[in-house]
């Protein structure tokens, strides 16, 4: 990334997102044009990789809350005719450039963005940053509610394990480039404004490696299967994505690593569902205690909780036990949810059933009142 980029792309019209955008949309919109245009998803379709590279790039400006100002002040110039001249018709063309100097001056880029954005990230070294991968994660429900440290296995580009990612042969360092004088890059004069771009001769590093090192062959990366142990937090959902900043692929000749998206998966619950941050529970309850009303124990995670079903209770109610659903940031933690269902017995004994007979002949309630209107209604048309 130059800092051409700047002024010629939009980052957020590549994202489909406006400039007033949240970093939650931010990195939904990028989400979705990576899983869309990975090279994994369609390997040697140029035009999807293309895009691919386009939204990273976008996203790695976007997402950093200081590269975003930087850009949106660069923007923020372009748009309002501060560098006048250097619009479409190319930054070499002849025009004002808002009060910066007289005809025939040449600015030097990264100075005059020093100045305007206070010397903040101006001059950087170029070098291609590493590849976003994703890998999946399944987890128990248990290990899901309560959080886990796991290892995660991840196949691709590493930080060299012979060099330790310089690029020189064990025993011998790297030495400062002999054309930028370790700056990373040179000014190229383009008429009105002169850019300061990628040095060809270190590739934008700053360094030169005169006896690379054999395994890597002085990128400072090679293809190996790696482990990562991360800390999963509690309450995870099925279907989270997980960004873990710079743990992705090692950038080959020293620029930044890309980042591992962890793909989450829970196993259902033998019992348990989830609802949000609430946990569900469907609870059986005989007849009489529906009726009559009891107390009962049921399970949560955290170990039994009694409660209370009151007389009358209908068969679908639901009774909320807080403080016991999963957790959620902050260390507060959502409610279960527990369900009643009144069982029916399949089976009665000739006690019970002389029993319930008993209580039938003395149950005077209606309980389908509400129909009979529309029971008698086809009864009386039918004799009209």
């Amino acid at each position: 990334m130059s800092q051409r980029d700047y002024f010629e792309k939009d980052y957020y019209k590549i994202l489909g997102v406006p400039k007033t955008a949240t970093q939650q949309e931010i990195s939904k919109a990028y989400r979705r044009i990576a899983r869309e245009n990975h090279p994994d998803v369609k390997p040697g379709d140029a035009a999807a990789e293309a895009r691919f590279k386009e939204a990273s790039e976008a996203y790695s400006v976007l997402s950093n809350p200081e590269k975003r100002a930087e850009y949106d002040k660069v923007r923020q110039m372009v748009d309002s005719g501060a560098f006048a001249g250097a619009g479409a018709g190319g930054f070499g063309q002849p025009g004002g450039f808002g009060g910066f100097g007289g005809p025939g001056a040449t600015f030097d880029l990264g100075d005059l963005l020093g100045d305007v954005l206070g010397g903040v990230g101006t001059r950087r070294r170029a070098g291609r940053r590493g590849r976003d991968v994703e890998t999946d994660l399944t987890l128990s429900f248990e290990d899901a509610m309560a959080g886990v440290t796991t290892t995660l296995r991840v196949a691709g580009r590493a930080r060299c394990s012979t060099c330790g990612g310089s690029g020189a042969r064990p025993g011998t360092t790297p030495q400062t480039c002999r054309v930028c004088g370790g700056a990373g890059s040179v000014s190229n004069n383009q008429g009105l404004f002169s850019f300061s771009e990628p040095c060809a001769a270190c590739g934008g590093r700053g360094i030169q490696i005169p006896d690379p090192c054999p395994t890597c062959r002085g990128t400072g990366s090679e293809v190996r299967p790696r482990t990562i142990r991360t800390r999963i937090p509690a309450g995870v959902k099925d279907g989270a994505r997980i960004r873990l900043a710079g743990k992705g692929e090692a950038s080959p000749y020293g620029g930044p690593p890309g980042d591992l998206y962890v793909n989450v998966h829970v196993t259902p619950h033998e019992i348990f569902g989830r609802r949000g941050d609430d946990l569900t529970l469907r609870v059986p309850i005989t007849f009489t205690e529906a009726a009559l009303g009891a107390r009962i124990t049921v399970p949560t995670l955290d170990g039994p909780v009694t409660l209370k079903v009151p007389p009358g209770t209908e068969s679908g109610k639901t009774l909320r036990v807080r403080g016991r659903g999963a957790p959620k940031p902050g260390g507060r933690r959502g409610d279960l949810l527990v369900t009643l269902e009144v069982a029916v017995p399949r089976k009665l004994t000739r006690t019970q059933r002389k029993l319930l007979e008993d209580f039938a002949a003395t149950d005077h309630s209606d309980v389908r009142a509400h129909l009979d209107a529309y029971i008698a209604e086809p009864a009386a048309q039918k004799g009209a």
